[in-house]
């Protein structure tokens, strides 16, 4: 296993709550919906702090590189946040069309994050960072979240 196989792994388990939110909100099950979504939050964001708190800056001391491909993946970060906030709006307001038009454009940013990382940023990672411990790391709190 890759240092960064839970992350990869853990994209799609992120991708399948989405759906699964996507689809409360389309049929109207808001209150399926606010819980799908609390749990995608939650997801998310452990993924976010996994990679800011823990593979980027071990990535930034392994390379030197601390305003490369870190920093184009926090401000992305930084994006979804405040998307996964907006669609909160739009589902207690039980605004499916808004919900759906913010959900469209998240939906695109993280198919577009995901593939940078699982395709330049991780290499990348993988080939400058060594540490089971890291490893381990990732993986135990993706986890738990």
């Amino acid at each position: 296993m890759s240092l960064t196989t839970p992350l990869r792994e853990h994209h799609r388990h992120c991708d399948d709550i989405f759906a699964r939110a996507e689809e409360d909100a389309t049929e109207g099950r808001w209150d399926q919906g606010a819980a799908s979504l609390a749990l995608l939050q939650g997801q998310l964001e452990a993924h976010f702090a996994s990679e800011e708190e823990l593979l980027f800056p071990a990535f930034e001391a392994a390379t030197g590189m601390c305003s490369g491909p870190t920093a184009i993946m926090r401000g992305e970060h930084a994006q979804m946040r405040d998307l996964l906030a907006q669609l909160g709006r739009d589902l207690a307001a039980r605004d499916a069309e808004g919900y759906g038009g913010t959900a469209e454009t998240l939906l695109i940013l993280m198919q577009q994050h995901n593939l940078k990382e699982e395709n330049i940023l991780y290499p990348m990672c993988d080939r400058a960072v060594a540490g089971a411990a890291l490893a381990a790391g990732l993986a135990g709190r993706l986890a738990q979240a």
